[in-house]
């Protein structure tokens, strides 16, 4: 099961603080499976008055199963600019269903809800999977309090499109903030509109032309004819498998170029610790229509200083 998705009949809802009961008992489950750690973690300590007031604080989303009975938990907490996300708890039986990745989108749309641009996370040290687990999710390292690390992602930035040529626009406007070096990821369904923004940011970059899918030579690369940085165009909806991207020796590149990947997501992200995602999304209903919306998020040190709110 992918992240976002929750098998039949499982539901995501906002805890109230009637829920502390069944939130403390699911926190319990999952974190008394951990290591001991020094000094022990703040959930093996919590009462069931800490945890109603948590929630009566700053709320929370449950994850219940087709049976009614909480199945994972998150808690939010207001503090340094952003939202936290706290306490992530799922049943250890359930584990590698995706729960987790369905609380984090699910604090993500609350964040924004309540009008932040970051969501934060504590992790700590000796814990070095869910350390790499929230790595990879996109949060980056920010602050070293000895025994636990402070990390943050940005929340990504959506802009509504009405026409192709707005999408080619907003590639152009893109063009005024990567750099070398950077890695763009692309994603949306067949026809959303990636190569359209692609071809944006190639006139904005000043590259020869023309910009067009590259399905089936994988990849191609256009250089500058303005003294910038080459644009590295990659379809990876044909490649399999992890081996079959190193054969394109995009790291070899990547330095020296802006790099794009259509249908990229699970198989580039190792290629830098910095990349900005763009996801783009058309309407089911009507495929004649052009509206799109675009979501721009920066992962990594490289876009935590960047205002992509301001290209948007």
């Amino acid at each position: 099961m992918s992240d976002g998705a929750l098998p039949t009949g499982w539901v995501l809802r906002a805890a109230a603080v009637s829920d502390a009961p069944a939130v403390l008992a699911v926190t319990r489950a999952a974190f008394a499976g951990q290591e001991t750690l020094d000094p022990p973690s703040g959930a093996t300590l919590e009462t069931l008055e800490d945890v109603a007031a948590s929630l009566a604080q700053h709320g929370g989303h449950l994850v219940l199963d087709a049976a009614g009975e909480v199945a994972a938990a998150a808690r939010f907490e207001e503090r340094d600019g952003g939202l936290w996300l706290r306490r992530v708890a799922v049943r250890p039986q359930l584990r590698g269903l995706g729960l987790v990745g369905v609380l984090l989108e699910a604090t993500e749309a609350e964040a924004a809800r309540r009008g932040y641009r970051v969501l934060h996370a504590g992790v700590r040290k000796p814990l070095v999977a869910n350390v790499a687990y929230w790595r990879r999710r996109g949060f980056h390292v920010v602050e070293d309090h000895g025994f636990w690390l402070g990390l943050t992602r940005a929340l990504p930035v959506a802009v509504t499109l009405a026409t192709a040529e707005d999408t080619r626009t907003l590639g152009s406007r893109l063009a005024t903030v990567v750099q070398a070096g950077d890695l763009l990821l692309l994603t949306g369904d067949l026809g959303a509109g990636k190569t359209t923004l692609t071809q944006g940011l190639g006139e904005g970059l000043g590259v020869r032309g023309p910009v067009t899918s590259p399905t089936f030579v994988i990849s191609r690369v256009h250089p500058s004819l303005t003294g910038g940085p080459a644009l590295v165009h990659v379809d990876a909806y044909r490649l399999g498998d992890l081996n079959e991207v190193d054969d394109l020796d995009l790291d070899a590149s990547l330095e020296d170029s802006v790099t794009v990947v259509e249908w990229g997501g699970g198989k580039v992200e190792g290629l830098t610790d910095d990349r900005l995602e763009v996801v783009v999304r058309r309407p089911v209903a009507d495929q004649d229509d052009e509206t799109r919306t675009v979501l721009l998020r920066g992962i990594g040190a490289r876009w935590a200083a960047v205002d992509l709110s301001a290209v948007a």
